[in-house]
Formats: C-alpha cells, structure tokens, sequence
C-alpha cells in the first residue's frame, strides 16, 4: 500500500461519505438516496435524462449514461464511494446485458480515478444463492421471467469479484413496498434458507450501512427479514 492508498483509506473511513448512486431512479435506487440525504452524505445521483430526476431534490444530479465509461469518470470526480443499484426488467425471451456492461465501465472508470469503495446490489438467485428462492421463486418465476436478467447478474457479479476494488454485493430476496420489520438476516450459509422477502427501505439502509464498514467486504451477503 502506498501513501496515497494509505490517504484515500483513511479518507473513506472517516470523512463524509460522497457517494455516487447509479441506478437511483428505481424503487430502491430512491430511498438509497432519500436515506443517504437523510444520514448526512453528499449524494450525486447518475440519471439517464433529467425528467427521470423527480424525487431526488438534494442529490446533485448528474445526466449520463452508466455504460459510457468517460461519462461515468466525470460522475465519479469528488466522490468517495460508489452505490450501484442498477437494474433491469424481467426479459423472459430477450438476451440481457446491461447489468454486467455497465459494472465493467464503472469498474473502468473506478479504478481510473482512484476510488475504491463499490456496494453492488444484485439479488436471490445470484452466483451460489441460486435455488434457494423457494418453490414459487425457483420454479416458476425465475425460469419464466428471470433467466436472462439472472445470467446477466451472473456477469456483473463476476466483474465485481475481479475488480480488485473494496467491494460489497448485496443480495436481497424478493423486494416489498411494505414498512421496514423488526429484524434483517444476513447470510452467507444458505444451507436452511429456502425464501424470503424485505423491504426495498431496509435493503436501502443495509446496503448504506456498508459505505462505511468492512464488516462484509468482499463478500456476499443474501439479506431477507
């Protein structure tokens, strides 16, 4: 490690976090930035065209296309932590590629300017948490409508765990609108999990909760109530 590693460490640990959310015009990509905001962090959300940036006042917004790598460098400037929690339609027929696109851009662009800390919201049914959805999850809906999506969070995980960056994916089970609950699992053994759900604002605090410790680094938590 050299002295600047040492500086951006130190830097990451204890400043204000400023973070760059992608993917913060979905359901959960808003209360990332409504909690960010709420908790004190200097928020940049990345949008794809300004009509889309209703409902982020208090987030500089920044137009850009998250798989243009340059555009993504200049999202990235002054910013000491990154939030991706982009997403995609199910695509039950047609090939998917965006995920895993734009996480080697960012990933690209990451490493470009010096900034090491990446949280990566994928999903139940990623990597080694495949089959563990339960029946109706595992059976129907993911064969039906997520296979492609899932094949393509496959990719993206893949370029994560070789960005050689201080990174977290976050896996939440099946997502609901609903208040947050009274506790959050958090699993790595999925040996006895079979299913679950979590609310979109408890996986938003979990996964803010993560700018800031190393508790999970490098590492892939499932999280579900």
């Amino acid at each position: 490690m050299n002295a600047s590693d040492v500086a951006n460490t130190t830097d990451s640990a204890t400043a204000r976090p400023k973070i760059l959310v992608l993917g913060a015009t979905g359901g959960t990509g808003r209360l990332i930035v409504r909690q960010a905001l709420a908790r004190g962090y200097d928020v940049r959300a990345m949008v794809r065209s300004p009509a889309k940036a209703s409902g982020l006042e208090g987030a500089e917004i920044h137009v850009g296309d998250a798989r243009d790598e340059q555009a993504l460098r200049k999202a990235l400037q002054g910013r000491n932590a990154v939030v991706s929690a982009l997403g995609t339609p199910a695509s039950p027929f047609r090939e998917v590629t965006l995920l895993s696109t734009a996480t080697r851009a960012l990933v690209g662009a990451m490493r470009a300017e010096g900034i090491k800390r990446l949280v990566c919201i994928t999903g139940m049914g990623a990597g080694d948490s495949v089959g563990h959805g339960g029946f109706l999850f595992d059976r129907v809906i993911f064969p039906a409508l997520l296979r492609k999506v899932y094949a393509d969070k496959d990719r993206q995980e893949a370029v994560v765990r070789g960005s050689g960056l201080d990174w977290v994916l976050v896996r939440p089970s099946m997502l609901n609108d609903k208040a947050s609950g009274p506790s959050v699992r958090t699993l790595t053994d999925l040996s006895a999990f079979h299913g679950g759900t979590i609310a979109r604002g408890d996986v938003a605090a979990f996964v803010l909760d993560q700018v800031r410790s190393d508790t999970w680094l490098q590492r892939a938590p499932l999280i579900s109530w």
